[in-house]
């Protein structure tokens, strides 16, 4: 089985990767560190998460010592939502390379299609606690990320949680320089996203799964939603084949080309996530996990929804 897809700019990045987001700053150093020694060479994480210094530690210690060479790593950031004013990206793409104490990023992806207030806040909200956006339009920001790639910033730029239609407007912009190479989404048995990842695989869009696992651990969880990790159908097919719940969601996505980045701060269980290249979901239990689809989002941006470009009004 592959452990790799290949991107449109002929690049090869990793099908399983190390996942950041809450990842406290005090222990995600030790996380990227036991990812590295356990094989992973994905590392994702953006400046949202506000820990991108710590992850450049545990890279840079790694390659230190002699375990990796900076170029067998891929590492991603994403431009957030606030720097989406095209003069702002570079400032944002640089910012996260000086936390890193990197040279380059192999792949920086736009974060929301949404552009916020610019300022010192994440979330700007507002009296009702919507965001507070800015005029900014994604094919602008865009061009911004075009100019990271002609400056030797980046090697590859993408998009995330864009649906059809917003991929579309990026593939139709006159003018184009760069095609996404990548759209990171939400994607488990309870969101398949069947139709978004056809449609990217066909215009040569590599698909990246966040939240793989369900994010069981998001702030806004209720104690009533669904938990993929204790789903009685998916603890089945674990059992079958000898591994974790967890092991078989990771593997249902690498078997549909699908990269995933499961995210952990546990070194075994960041080793058992990345033991998913021993075994195969045979099409039954592929189909039985899509049959599990529900269209439930673990991160429905629910700030956002009156967004000119909020991106989850879509069909996919």
């Amino acid at each position: 089985m592959a452990t790799t897809v290949t991107l449109n700019t002929g690049a090869q990045m990793p099908i399983v990767g190390l996942g950041t987001w809450r990842s406290p700053p005090g222990k995600v150093t030790e996380a990227v560190k036991a990812a590295i020694s356990a094989g992973y060479r994905l590392i994702d994480g953006a400046y949202l998460y506000e820990n991108e210094a710590e992850v450049g530690e545990g890279a840079r210690a790694m390659i230190k010592d002699g375990v990796v060479k900076r170029e067998d790593l891929f590492i991603v950031s994403k431009l957030w939502c606030t720097f989406h004013e095209k003069s702002m990206v570079r400032q944002a793409c640089e910012k996260t390379l000086s936390d890193l104490k990197l040279d380059y990023l192999d792949l920086f992806l736009v974060h929301w299609p949404m552009g916020f207030k610019a300022g010192g806040e994440f979330l700007p909200l507002d009296s009702a606690g919507e965001t507070i956006n800015d005029d900014t339009y994604f094919l602008d920001t865009w061009e911004g990320m075009e100019e990271l790639v002609d400056a030797g910033l980046v090697k590859a730029i993408g998009v995330s949680n864009f649906n059809k239609d917003q991929i579309e407007a990026v593939l139709n912009k006159p003018g184009l320089k760069y095609k996404p190479a990548v759209n990171q989404v939400e994607c488990h048995p309870y969101l398949t996203q069947e139709k978004l990842i056809h449609y990217c695989h066909s215009q040569g869009i590599a698909v990246m799964a966040y939240s793989p696992l369900g994010s069981p651990d998001r702030p806004w969880a209720k104690p009533e939603d669904a938990s993929l990790l204790e789903d009685p159908n998916i603890k089945a097919i674990a059992e079958k084949h000898k591994k974790t719940p967890a092991q078989v969601l990771i593997r249902f996505h690498s078997q549909r080309k699908v990269i995933a980045i499961p995210k952990s701060m546990t070194p075994h269980r960041i080793r058992e996530n990345f033991q998913v290249f021993d075994f195969e979901l045979t099409e039954e239990e592929i189909k039985t996990i899509v049959g599990f689809n529900r269209n439930w989002r673990a991160c429905p941006m629910q700030w956002s929804v009156k967004h000119k470009d909020y991106p989850f009004n879509a069909e996919f």
